[in-house]
């Protein structure tokens, strides 16, 4: 499969996923696809099981923003910002691509925290996501 594609994958299932859409978000992965959760220890096996944890969530997202894309081959990262009841988590998604199907994802989320007044001399600072 041809990167633009991929891509074009991608962010169809961005925008399925922000939207609230569970069938288009789910259409990009394999049936028998792992999303591992290595924060909380969890594994979800298969899309079935992927797609019904997803819709049972009790705090649906409010707000979702990519701020990119990056990939080649069957690798491929994305970067966003997804809100949960008030509180915006910076998420990485790590995708493996095989046959079309993301076939592993790997999901990394972190809290916002307020820089340290140490280090300013040596950053410049960045509005969040």
């Amino acid at each position: 499969m041809k990167e633009e594609q991929i891509r074009e994958i991608l962010e169809a299932h961005w925008q399925a996923s922000a939207i609230g859409d569970l069938d288009a978000e789910h259409d990009i992965y394999d049936d028998q696809v792992v999303c591992d959760y290595p924060q909380s220890g969890e594994r979800i096996l298969g899309r079935e099981n992927l797609q019904g944890l997803r819709s049972h969530h009790p705090g649906k997202p409010a707000g979702f923003k990519v701020k990119r894309i990056v990939g080649t081959g069957d690798l491929w990262v994305t970067e966003y910002t997804i809100t949960y009841q008030q509180q915006s988590a910076f998420t990485v998604s790590i995708m493996e691509f095989q046959n079309g199907k993301v076939i592993h994802e790997t999901q990394y989320f972190a809290d916002p925290f307020q820089a340290p007044a140490w280090r300013s001399q040596w950053v410049q600072q960045t509005a969040p996501l």
